[in-house]
């Protein structure tokens, strides 16, 4: 039976961020038990047609599930693990929506892995991204996080932020780093015209995004983050290195269900605007709350996107999504997974970007350079053959 991540999407939170543009719902905390309802009533109506599937990755994102009541969160879950036993159980949270009482009842009902949006420790842009929390609570909220009983802590940071300079920034790692969390994402800012912040920032309100800096920045990470022990995986993961990770190919600590997607494994989502890969076929639930709730009670499918993959776009997407990893592509795992030679399906891809200094090669495998991680797209945009 082969293995699949299992994600829940939790569409609430207190407030909508400036720079957010995810299915998310403030404020409708009238739906939030109809919410769970439905939930389970797609989870049973799910479980046929993923039978042939071993769930070891449980995530449980938004949104922000620790919005919720946590009597719900404990319901979800007591009914869910029920049925499935994953290795891995993570769920995110905001650092201002839990304290050490909710998440020892997290713990107890079998979550492992805790998801933290920290984003930055400096109070100013934590208002400037109208974060519902402070420097303070993130740091009470890991200290709450060890004593409900987590050892597994991942800490999201964003970078590149309006009026961000590389000294708030050195500051807000070396701040981590002390906390000592298990795992960090960090991600550079990016903006849909429609948010907020996009919008003061078209009005002059706040400073235009600088592209130069945040790869200052990226750079800045990646030397602090070395000298601290944590082992870069993937473009924009980090996680702690144990004992014994010198022998593996990734860190014990990184996350295995966000390895699904960058195997191009398959996975399941649950939920309004949740997306589901079968392996050929990619689908995504509608993002209209009612619409989805009023479905999925009914019994009724929920999908409003749905494409089927040709076998030269699951390759190539494969690939792309594997360059996102540090290790890169083993030439024998995409012969076995496809039965052909990544060396002559992709030869004028890897030799353009071997040439111009994006990509190494060697007798196992491709990988993008070190100093390429930033610039990705770059390279991945050669390996789309349509």
């Amino acid at each position: 039976m082969s293995n699949a991540g299992l994600y829940l999407h939790i569409p609430f939170c207190r407030a909508k961020c400036a720079y957010c543009d995810f299915c998310s719902f403030p404020h409708r905390e009238d739906a939030h038990a109809r919410y769970i309802e439905a939930l389970l009533c797609e989870v049973e109506s799910q479980k046929k047609l993923w039978a042939q599937f071993h769930y070891d990755t449980l995530y449980i994102g938004g949104g922000t599930p620790t919005n919720l009541d946590t009597a719900l969160l404990v319901q979800l879950l007591t009914t869910l693990l029920s049925g499935i036993q994953p290795d891995e159980i993570t769920i995110e949270a905001n650092p201002g929506t839990v304290d050490e009482s909710s998440l020892r009842a997290l713990r107890q009902v079998g979550v492992n892995r805790l998801s933290l949006g920290v984003q930055s420790m400096n109070d100013d842009e934590l208002a400037t991204m109208g974060r519902i929390h402070n420097a303070v609570q993130a740091i009470e909220a890991i200290r709450a996080a060890r004593l409900a009983g987590f050892d597994n802590i991942s800490l999201d940071l964003i970078y590149g932020l309006p009026g961000q300079t590389l000294h708030t920034w050195e500051c807000t790692l070396d701040a981590v780093v002390q906390l000592h969390p298990s795992h960090l994402s960090l991600y550079a800012l990016t903006l849909e015209e429609h948010v907020p912040m996009a919008q003061r920032i078209a009005q002059g309100d706040l400073p235009k995004l600088d592209e130069a800096l945040a790869a200052d920045m990226y750079a800045l990470a990646q030397e602090r983050l070395a000298k601290a022990g944590y082992a870069q995986y993937e473009i924009s993961n980090w996680a702690l290195a144990v004992t014994g990770d010198a022998d593996k190919r990734f860190p014990r600590l990184a996350s295995r269900h966000n390895l699904h997607y960058w195997h191009n494994e398959p996975y399941l989502g649950l939920g309004a605007a949740a997306y589901s890969f079968d392996g050929h076929r990619r689908w995504g639930n509608t993002t209209d709350l009612d619409t989805y709730m009023e479905n999925a009670l009914r019994g009724e499918p929920c999908i409003d996107a749905s494409e089927e993959l040709a076998a030269e776009e699951h390759m190539d997407e494969t690939v792309i999504l594997a360059l996102r990893l540090v290790d890169g592509l083993e030439y024998a795992e995409f012969e076995q997974r496809f039965g052909l030679d990544l060396k002559k399906v992709y030869d004028q891809a890897i030799a353009a970007s071997v040439e111009d200094g994006l990509l190494e090669q060697d007798e196992r495998g491709i990988r993008l350079k070190p100093q390429a991680l930033l610039v990705g797209n770059r390279v991945f945009e050669r390996f789309l053959r349509d």
